[in-house]
């Protein structure tokens, strides 16, 4: 793949401008924030914690089939202001995570520490910022899926007034995490894997295009660091258009449409092959993702809400030939009362690549009474009993008990019931 050069970024500055909300980071207000998920089951073969997915590119449907333990917690302060009202903030985030449904030995980890310079004169509302976040990346909930995330560290300027929206513009420095194999007889090393990019992101949000209606565009350029024992690494780009639809039955529908290169495409990059940040720059153009999704949110009562998503995404390489997965999932919502709801949630998954002559087929069923702060689809806290009930082909075997922690729970079997108790929270 071609360097990127400076017309290239040139010509994506002048795009995202002319396009000319939200603002791309995550922008905490003062005091203690953060998260946390746990849970404990049993399922009806075998007795073991069990859950329900194809693992690979795909991602599951989360209520009642979270056989992980994650929380994130941090604070925000305001550390200085100056006489103009300027005001420098400082937010401090740890994380820990477990594949299982003990926290036992996780290890805290920084997930965030920056700070931003607010209400600068010469601004026009925009924040200047530096150091380690979370930034832009927006989920489908029941998936738990950041469709996109620009995490990382570097700093940059967030919402900048531009037309009738915001423009941010960020330089990070991603990971530079090189793996390398090194031959016995000459010690000759050879690099295996990287992560190392120089990262730019540009992110125009709040365009209106209908009543109701914005546009955000968010675009990746990733400039490959290492070029190493005679290993080419490659650059890479990602563009992302969302659709966003307020006031649709007292909700939103988000309709996204993504498209990667090479590193660009998150694959083998930080968690879940994410869009958004440097996937390995071993990855040439010939690596490719496109994904369409569409996922709403309505509260056409007090007491109902629902989620919807409906998703396509298809990898394609040279080498790996393609993998599509395809999905199509519903959770309603009923409070009974105040503090009382029960839910449901039914997903249909598929993934069909080059490594299975058929395709993998998974359906999730849970039905989970829950106690909850409020009636509001995303009121929280929750805490939850749970019975799912999982029903996949053969050709899904093996996926369904790889992507299970506890082992191959349910054997040559294709169905399966699982039940428990869950909480999450966010505050």
């Amino acid at each position: 793949m071609k360097r990127i050069t400076l017309s290239t970024l040139a010509t994506a500055l002048l795009l995202a401008f002319a396009s000319s909300g939200a603002v791309a980071g995550d922008h905490e207000t003062e005091g203690f924030h953060g998260y946390l998920r746990a849970g404990v089951g049993s399922a009806t073969n075998g007795g073991s914690q069990s859950c329900y997915g194809l693992g690979g590119i795909t991602m599951s449907y989360r209520l009642g089939n979270e056989c992980d333990s994650f929380t994130e917690f941090g604070y925000t302060h305001a550390l200085a202001k100056a006489s103009n009202g300027a005001t420098f903030v400082g937010t401090f985030w740890v994380d820990a995570y477990k594949n299982g449904s003990d926290f036992a030995d996780a290890k805290l980890a920084v997930s965030k520490a920056y700070v931003e310079a607010k209400n600068l004169p010469f601004m026009n509302g925009g924040i200047i910022w530096a150091g380690k976040r979370h930034y832009y990346r927006p989920d489908i909930h029941m998936l738990d899926m950041q469709y996109i995330n620009m995490n990382g560290t570097g700093g940059g300027v967030d919402g900048y007034p531009v037309g009738p929206g915001k423009i941010s513009y960020a330089l990070f420095k991603d990971n530079d995490d090189n793996v390398y194999s090194t031959d016995p007889l000459t010690g000759v090393r050879t690099l295996r894997s990287t992560n190392s990019a120089l990262r730019q992101n540009i992110v125009y949000e709040g365009l209106p295009v209908n009543p109701n209606g914005t546009l955000d565009i968010a675009v990746s350029l990733i400039h490959a660091q290492d070029d190493n024992n005679n290993v080419k690494t490659h650059d890479g780009y990602q563009v992302s258009l969302f659709h966003r639809q307020a006031k649709i039955l007292g909700g939103g529908n988000t309709f996204g449409v993504q498209y990667g290169v090479g590193p660009g495409t998150g694959i083998n990059g930080p968690c879940c092959a994410r869009i958004g940040p440097s996937g390995s720059t071993l990855l040439d153009s010939d690596v490719t993702r496109v994904r369409v999704f569409n996922d709403i949110v309505i509260q056409p009562t007090r007491d109902f809400s629902m989620e919807f998503v409906a998703l396509y995404q298809r990898d394609k390489s040279d080498l790996n030939g393609s993998a599509t997965w395809t999905t199509v999932g519903a959770r309603p919502v009923y409070a009974l009362a105040e503090n009382f709801k029960m839910q449901a949630e039914l997903g249909v998954t598929r993934l069909k690549d080059k490594a299975n002559p058929s395709a993998q087929r998974l359906t999730k069923l849970t039905i989970a009474p829950t106690i909850s702060l409020g009636r509001d689809y995303y009121s929280r806290p929750e805490l939850r009993a749970f019975v799912s009930y999982g029903k996949w082909n053969d050709a899904a075997k093996g996926a369904v008990n790889a992507f299970n922690n506890g082992g191959p729970v349910y054997g040559d079997k294709t169905s399966g019931t699982s039940y428990g108790v869950h909480l999450e929270a966010w505050w």
